[in-house]
């Protein structure tokens, strides 16, 4: 008689999961912003010792066009082995992909053949909208009871009447369960959310809402502040929020949260876009201490002259190029912090030893509104944008498109997909890989990667690492 026996890439701690198998394959959200056909999800092989490294070996068209695929992610994960999940024999294998624009989820399964993932279910935006009352879906965790998915809109063709939210989707089933807020507070805005599970809080994060992206970054709601600015802190058991912190409205744009891995530590990181007095990007520290959260930035990124001749419209009145940091991502021993300075064309590494003093220890530059070339000699358009660490914190992924409308403001020239990868040096320091630049088919842009077996901005834990 066989046992049943939980995902083998599931792991009670960080420390265990850094110590699994490295990846061998990520898929990887590619959209096309003609919509003259759907988007899709693209496979690439990661495996070192195939001759097929570092090139598209698996390609899933969606069904619809128009969906603007964003980010996405697994229906299970390490948070399986928490004591409290309903769902503690649940398999990694589907993919919960969102399309940003339409409000359509595909679930995507990844097996019996991981290189031709197939879809076998669709929910539609109507579905989404009548159990939810919400639209845009964003961000998606996987938790101890389901999939959380965080959204950008409310009802209405503009996706701007009422707020945004987050929702439950069963994990097996993949039916909606309904809103996850019971008591909503002050909050208004939607973006990124996390959590520390053991401690039974969540954190959320601010954009903005649909009228505010769909079409491109609006420069008089940047400028009157009027993008989110605030992090907002939600009792994760009870449903019920409990605080708010304000940045400042100055700090436009308060996207990625990122706590610390290890259960035990009560602190973690946000990523600031842009201070609308003097165009810097900022990673910001949370944590918590005396029964109440605090926030303060703990670490500056500031922009850089430039010949307006050379800057997209929207930029030329500046004559300058703010970094635009508009991803963080953490390393699982919570040591390295990332940051892609989409603008500027630079990926920093940051060592958070030390959460309240980053100490910058590592720069690449490829990309940007300056143009440098990849390591490899080949052009790469836009700049690092989403960031995927390895488990073992050995390799940092990463693509070059935002969001369609942005990605056309700011480099008007275009963004063919690109996906590239900076090798750790011990001990801090980041490489380019010359051998490892991705050039996904023409017409599509590439965003969000998951890795195959989890990676750093998918995995919660519930043990602390030895």
């Amino acid at each position: 008689m066989s046992l049943v026996r939980p995902d083998p890439t599931f792991y009670p701690s960080p420390r265990l999961a850094m110590e699994g198998p490295r990846e061998r394959l990520g898929y990887v959200a590619l959209l096309r912003p003609d919509r003259r056909a759907p988007d899709a999800i693209g496979v690439v092989d990661l495996d070192p010792g195939s001759q097929r490294f570092g090139t598209m070996v698996g390609h899933l068209p969606l069904s619809h066009a128009g969906d603007e695929l964003h980010h996405f992610g697994w229906n299970a994960c390490s948070s399986m082995l928490c004591p409290m999940t309903g769902h503690p024999f649940t398999e990694r294998r589907y993919l919960i992909v969102p399309g940003i624009r339409s409000s359509r989820i595909y679930i995507i399964d990844t097996k019996p053949d991981p290189l031709h993932p197939r879809i076998v279910k669709e929910i539609s935006p109507e579905e989404v909208m009548q159990k939810t009352g919400y639209s845009r879906p964003h961000t998606v965790h996987c938790g101890p009871e389901g999939v959380y998915i965080s959204t950008l809109g409310g009802r209405g063709e503009r996706g701007d009447q009422g707020v945004p939210g987050i929702f439950l989707l069963d994990c097996e089933s993949f039916e909606i369960r309904g809103q996850w807020e019971m008591e909503r507070g002050p909050q208004t805005l939607g973006y990124d959310f996390w959590w520390n599970i053991p401690h039974d809080y969540m954190i959320s994060s601010e954009w903005g809402l649909p009228p505010q992206f769909e079409n491109g970054l609006v420069g008089e709601d940047l400028l009157a502040n009027r993008y989110g600015h605030r992090l907002h802190f939600w009792d994760l058991r009870a449903r019920r929020h409990v605080q708010t912190i304000d940045l400042g409205a100055n700090h436009q744009m308060a996207l990625e949260v990122r706590p610390a891995h290890d259960p035990k530590k009560d602190h973690g990181f946000l990523g600031v876009v842009v201070d609308t007095t003097n165009l810097e990007s900022s990673i910001w520290t949370f944590w918590r201490e005396g029964g109440k959260f605090h926030a303060r930035k703990t670490a500056s990124i500031p922009p850089e002259p430039a010949d307006p001749a050379q800057l997209p419209d929207l930029l030329k009145p500046f004559k300058a190029v703010p970094p635009l940091v508009t991803d963080i991502d953490l390393s699982l021993d919570d040591r390295y912090l990332y940051a892609s300075c989409w603008g500027t064309g630079e990926l920093r590494q940051y060592d958070v030893s030390d959460p309240m003093a980053p100490r910058l220890a590592g720069s690449v530059r490829v990309g940007g509104i300056g143009g440098a070339a990849h390591a490899s000699g080949k052009s790469f358009a836009a700049g690092p944008q989403m960031v995927e660490i390895s488990r073992d914190g050995e390799r940092v992924y990463f693509t070059n498109s935002l969001y369609s409308a942005w990605d056309d403001q700011f480099y008007p020239g275009g963004v063919p997909g690109r996906m590239a990868m900076a090798r750790v040096q011990p001990g801090g320091g980041i490489a380019l890989d010359p051998a490892f630049l991705v050039e996904f088919p023409e017409g599509y842009r590439a965003h969000q990667v998951r890795l195959e077996g989890g990676d750093c901005s998918t995995e919660s834990f519930c043990f602390a690492s030895a």
